[in-house]
């Protein structure tokens, strides 16, 4: 799937779309689809309403041979000591990595119930600190910290991490705290595309560098990936108000830059093409501004979405996060994508 120098994550289906009884067999399918489409790993999620990322990500390393679990890690969860024993405790029982995505909000909801009020940008410094000892400890060393919000003394990890297994570590970068936390931390930025090329963000002023979450549906044919995006999100009026009240009390750059980057000319399907070499523009929010979906999407032909893909890496983009693959075949159409988008910046 991944030119040389590119970094694709999938993501884990969420518990509480899912049946339980049918929970642990659609880890382990995504997670078997993103190792054969070549992902480097799968994003999985934490909040207050789902599954234990780490226990969930023990039956994604379980059912693959390399794939790395991508776990998110909310500070308010745990101790910077736990999550490097969780770490290093799924490497030394089956010799695999873990990356990390660093957390620094959440859903507010769930922050006000665990008697969190930490400001944004607080959160950011807290994440920079929990981080840190996080990943001293997992370099072997001994750690004393007298920080704002953790004091450790003489802290070793056991077991040891050895260092091939050395997690990669993202970290949420819309905003600019969020930028210098990644900094602080030597963190990928993560940040959510903006509309290349649209009147809201000219291609100057477009972020650089790190990388971006989305979702891509691509098929040979452009309306048929367009049948498939509006298929899978539906226009959802109660979507639509619970996307309403999330932003009322969202402190999120993210939510924010997303919902300022919406065209509604884009909410209904396109025009079907009468000259088949012009295509709606590739990115849609249709499934963000539906509550559907936290991310926005790439749609139409390989071609088209490929072109697009490749601008981002133009502009220095390394690593991408796909939303969640419905099926095996979403990430061979993702695959293809990358595939003509590395021969597209090459060329």
């Amino acid at each position: 799937m991944t030119p040389t120098g590119l970094t694709v994550y999938s993501t884990c289906p969420q518990s509480k779309d899912v049946p339980a009884a049918d929970y642990l067999e659609a880890v382990a399918a995504t997670a078997r689809w993103s190792e054969e489409a070549g992902c480097a790993g799968m994003l999985v999620y934490t909040d207050n309403g789902i599954a234990d990322p780490w226990l969930v990500s023990q039956t994604a390393i379980a059912a693959t041979q390399r794939l790395a679990p991508l776990v998110a890690v909310q500070p308010v969860y745990m101790h910077p000591y736990t999550a490097a024993s969780m770490v290093s405790s799924l490497a030394y029982l089956h010799g695999r990595s873990v990356h990390l995505n660093m957390l620094a909000g959440g859903f507010k909801n769930d922050l006000v119930a665990l008697g969190d009020q930490t400001e944004h940008d607080d959160r950011y410094a807290r994440t920079v600190e929990y981080t840190q000892i996080l990943t001293a400890l997992l370099r072997g060393e001994t750690v004393t910290v007298e920080g704002r919000w953790h004091q450790v003394h003489n802290l070793r990890l056991a077991p040891a991490l050895p260092p091939e297994l050395m997690p990669e570590v993202l970290i949420s970068g819309s905003s600019p705290a969020g930028r210098a936390a990644a900094e602080a931390i030597g963190a990928t930025p993560i940040r959510y595309p903006e509309p290349l090329g649209a009147d809201s963000v000219t291609d100057a002023d477009a972020p650089t560098g790190g990388g971006v979450r989305m979702g891509i549906i691509a098929r040979d044919d452009a309306d048929e990936a367009w049948r498939v995006a509006h298929e899978r999100f539906p226009v959802d009026r109660a979507g639509q108000v619970a996307h309403a009240m999330a932003m009322r009390v969202s402190d999120s750059h993210w939510h924010h830059q997303l919902a300022a980057a919406r065209d509604p000319a884009r909410d209904t399907a396109p025009t079907p093409r009468t000259d088949l070499g012009a295509e709606p523009e590739p990115y849609w929010l249709g499934p963000f501004e539906n509550y559907q979906s936290f991310c926005p999407y790439l749609v139409g032909s390989h071609d088209r979405v490929a072109a697009e893909v490749a601008r981002y890496v133009e502009r220095g983009t390394e690593v991408f996060v796909l939303d969640i693959p419905p099926a095996a075949e979403d990430l061979g159409h993702a695959g293809e994508v990358f595939a003509r988008a590395g021969a597209a910046a090459r060329a």
